[in-house]
């Protein structure tokens, strides 16, 4: 008895002469195993899910019906030993494949999403964060991770916090506030608000800026870019201390207070409380309006900032795509539109204003010096403690970015946060912001069609740049391409070296031929090593960049399995 036989292993064994004459007559009795594995180890582990816990999770437990397909069942006859033999050959039902699920995930942005996520919260020694990345006019969901860190320091996929965990988002629920204040034409983003010294006493309460404001007057424009407590309390309050109601119907209005109908169970109950609630007090308006006293899941503040590069148009996020078998399309989920606008055409265009300027001016501006523009909002929110609250001795904070890109023509909308960084840092711009563009610049450069401005080679260069001189046909394709002044001399060479000019790229032969070590200074590691192991030698690399100098040198004797070392620059 074999265990463990793969199916193709099992086909060949079929073929066999004496096992094509059927079970009873050949005695090749096969037991048939199912099992699911995830086929990329542990991306968007928590998200595919498993049937196989306590509480089944994820697309795996929502889908599970269409996975599984139908049992076969056959008539057999136990006999001595407790073996069983069947009746009759054939099944009295036969099995059914189980279908496929197509999800909306990209395997290589969530490889990004997760390594980068899983840096960044190594380095700011992070309890748990999460990150998703969604197509703006569909609702595809293109990326979800999840980490969590555990008891020996390392980060896993064990519980879904972008779909799970509803907590007090801080300040990227601004943006909300605002936009409510725009479309019921209370604000607009020129009013000037006062500060003062960045302190304001709302009853019993003191809410504090976390830096001085440059003045004692603001307008809503600038007090959101520099994301100003007391700026947006105070322009909320002026708005709506009248009529919080109003306020409060406005932000429910946006779906903040509803979950959002996914395809897969576990969603997190947000909360957006109401003046009628028992805990409704006197200080509730000003902290609801910058991110506390609700709640909300990453994956709900997603959804509406999405909306807002959508043009108010609010889809509902969508993670599986269609259900196949065999190939054939048997039921496809198109995108689904929850709400076509969230507010007039001109609030939408003012809080976009915003949006952009956090980038350009406020607290996202190390995210401006890029290809392409970008849009959102940096939220820092201190976490509550059910042991001590918010006391300052005990604090824990939750960091986060939501935004979309290219601002002037959004593509994709993307949200990270990070729980309980500890390493000193804790603002959202400098801890979720990374991974935020890290995710942006691999969808960019992953998408030609983003790539919308036409690129115009400066060739008016002061300095010759250096080249990775190495195969000659690739070396000359990309001068050419960049516009850059070429001389013609060994144009024919296979493989090529830079010579120094003062006015022109010169390429000289590079004799790679023969018994000897070759030369690889100047050349790419892909380079390098296509021309070193091609000769048998071993290679250990240091450093990245160029090869800057190799050991043993260039010209030596070698024998095979001999080790060079080469270190790039």
């Amino acid at each position: 008895m074999r265990r463990g036989v793969l199916y193709s292993e099992l086909q060949k064994i079929k073929s066999f002469p004496l096992f094509r004459l059927g079970r009873n007559k050949s005695g090749l009795i096969v037991e048939q195993e199912s099992r699911r594995e995830l086929s990329f180890d542990q991306l968007a582990a928590r998200t595919l899910g498993t049937v196989r816990d306590v509480r089944p999770v994820g697309i795996e437990a929502s889908f599970n019906s269409d996975l599984s397909g139908v049992s076969g069942k056959r008539l057999v006859q136990k006999i001595a030993g407790g073996v069983t033999i069947p009746v009759r050959d054939e099944n009295q039902v036969e099995p059914k494949d189980g279908n496929d699920i197509v999800t909306t995930i990209d395997i290589n942005i969530q490889d990004v999403a997760e390594n980068s996520l899983e840096f960044h919260l190594r380095e700011h020694n992070a309890h748990h964060g999460c990150a998703i990345l969604m197509e703006v006019a569909t609702g595809e969901i293109k990326a979800i991770a999840n980490l969590t860190r555990d008891a020996n320091g390392n980060y896993d996929e064990t519980y879904n916090y972008a779909i799970g965990e509803a907590t007090e988002p801080g300040s990227t629920f601004k943006a909300a506030s605002l936009l409510a204040a725009f479309d019921d034409g209370l604000l607009t983003p020129d009013d000037s608000i006062f500060v003062g010294n960045g302190t304001r006493r709302y009853a019993d309460q003191i809410m504090k800026d976390s830096h001085a404001p440059p003045s004692s007057r603001l307008t809503v424009q600038h007090a959101f870019e520099i994301s100003s407590n007391v700026g947006i309390s105070a322009a909320i309050v002026q708005a709506y201390q009248k009529n919080p109601d109003r306020f409060i119907a406005k932000l429910r209005s946006f779906g903040l207070n509803d979950k959002l109908s996914l395809q897969i169970e576990g969603e997190g109950d947000p909360r957006i409380k109401s003046p009628m609630d028992k805990d409704w007090s006197r200080v509730s308006l000003p902290w609801i309006s910058i991110g506390y006293e609700s709640r909300v899941t990453p994956l709900q503040t997603l959804t509406f900032y999405n909306a807002i590069a959508n043009d108010g148009r609010e889809m509902r996020p969508r993670i599986v795509r269609e259900i196949r078998s065999h190939g054939k399309v048997i039921r496809s989920f198109p995108p689904e539109v929850m709400r076509d606008t969230l507010a007039s055409p001109q609030a939408i265009h003012e809080l976009k204003q915003l949006l952009e300027g956090v980038v350009l001016h406020g607290t996202g501006s190390h995210l401006k010096d890029s290809p392409y523009p970008i849009a959102g909002k940096t939220g820092t929110a201190i976490m509550y403690n059910g042991r001590s609250g918010y006391k300052i001795d005990d604090r824990k904070y939750q960091a986060s970015f939501v935004g979309y890109f290219p601002a002037d023509n959004p593509r994709y909308s993307c949200i990270v946060v990070v729980y309980g960084p500890s390493n000193d840092a804790y603002y959202g711009g400098a801890v979720a912001g990374p991974v935020f563009k890290e995710i942006a610049d691999k969808v960019y450069a992953n998408h030609l069609e983003l790539h919308d401005r036409p690129f115009n080679p400066d060739t008016s260069l002061n300095v010759i740049p250096l080249v990775k001189a190495g195969l000659g046909s690739e070396t000359r394709e990309v001068v050419e391409a960049l516009g850059l002044p070429l001389n013609s001399k060994n144009s024919d060479a296979t493989w090529v070296t830079q010579v120094t000019s003062d006015d022109e790229i010169v390429l000289g032969e590079r004799n790679v031929n023969g018994a000897l070590i070759p030369n690889v200074t100047g050349m790419g590691i892909s380079d390098a090593l296509f021309l070193l192991e091609n000769k048998g030698l071993e290679v250990k690399v240091s450093g990245r960049g160029i090869v800057r100098s190799q050991t043993p040198a260039a010209g030596n004797t070698f024998q095979r399995g001999q080790t060079v070392t080469i270190e790039l620059n």
